[in-house]
């Protein structure tokens, strides 16, 4: 067997988990956004529904481009953040995970029941348009964004608030403006994924988008780690690959994200990934030369 039909074999058994793993990625990132400013949203999944059947009946019906599909998917979701946003963000803590959560619930129950939207069976037949280099290049975009927003007043200010609510508007921050621009930000990237997935996956349904889906998104961020975009995106790379690792406990994967979140908050609540964490282990393993760095730095 020659190298590049070992690839197409090994391309055509795995790339929907390939793309999977660039998808989740996105959707990890989507809610990191929201949790870099102390909110607990369960939204991002419907987002990602609304995202999804959006593009999808843009290439289904219209004939549109597929990068105008992208757009609307992000687009819609982002509005309707918006619009939700404003009176439900004044929650915080588990009250506001319980409204969003509602409001996805609402959701999947309108897609359920329009006529449009295929109801219960969903769509099927969405155009398989989506290649790998979609995948990476939004992901490379999504990245590159938030990086700077991290870097920038924004982010300084979603850091605040995250930190203290109360001293951040003491010192004049627009705690309800910041607090809407993470949740629309993040409806976005979450739209734009599920536009992605839709367009590889060639069927989507209503229950794709419900409560399991949006654990499962934010088990992805807190396994990894919010502390920073790394984490989010390993995070979600394990938690893709690990049902083809442990494909015959396929029917536990909802217990077995609980059972990992709940494992790393008592014991890793800052993630798998901390960079501090990470140096204190190399300075412990390595006592020689932290003492040789902090020598060179009196010196």
């Amino acid at each position: 067997m020659t190298m590049m039909e070992w690839w197409d074999g090994f391309w055509a058994t795995y790339n929907t988990v390939i793309f999977s793993v660039g998808v989740n990625a996105m959707l990890a990132l989507s809610i990191y956004v929201t949790l870099s400013c102390g909110l607990l949203s369960l939204a991002n999944a419907a987002f990602m529904g609304i995202g999804a059947y959006v593009a999808s009946l843009i290439t289904m019906q219209t004939g549109l481009p597929f990068p105008v599909a992208l757009a609307a998917g992000g687009i819609l979701p982002a509005l309707v953040a918006l619009v939700i946003g404003i009176p439900t963000l004044r929650l915080s803590g588990v009250y506001l995970a319980m409204a969003t959560l509602g409001f996805g619930e609402v959701v999947r129950v309108v897609v359920l029941n329009m006529e449009i939207t295929g109801g219960p069976m969903g769509l099927n037949g969405v155009p398989p348009v989506t290649e790998w280099w979609h995948i990476v290049l939004l992901l490379g975009i999504t990245v590159y964004f938030l990086a700077r927003v991290r870097r920038s007043k924004i982010g300084r200010a979603f850091e605040a608030i995250k930190e203290d609510e109360v001293a951040a508007r003491l010192m004049g921050v627009n705690v309800a403006g910041y607090k809407l621009l993470a949740f629309v930000i993040g409806a976005a990237i979450a739209g734009v994924a599920g536009a992605l997935n839709a367009h590889y996956t060639f069927t989507i349904g209503p229950n794709n988008y419900g409560f399991e889906n949006a654990v499962d998104i934010l088990t992805m961020a807190v396994f990894g780690g919010t502390s920073n975009l790394i984490g989010p995106m390993i995070g979600s790379t394990i938690l893709s690959l690990l049902p083809e690792v442990l494909r015959h406990f396929k029917d536990f994967r909802l217990a077995a994200n609980g059972l990992i979140l709940i494992l790393v908050v008592l014991y890793l609540p800052k993630g798998i990934w901390d960079p501090r964490r990470i140096r204190a282990f190399m300075h412990r393993r390595n006592p020689g030369n932290a003492g040789n760095s902090a020598s060179k730095k009196v010196n």
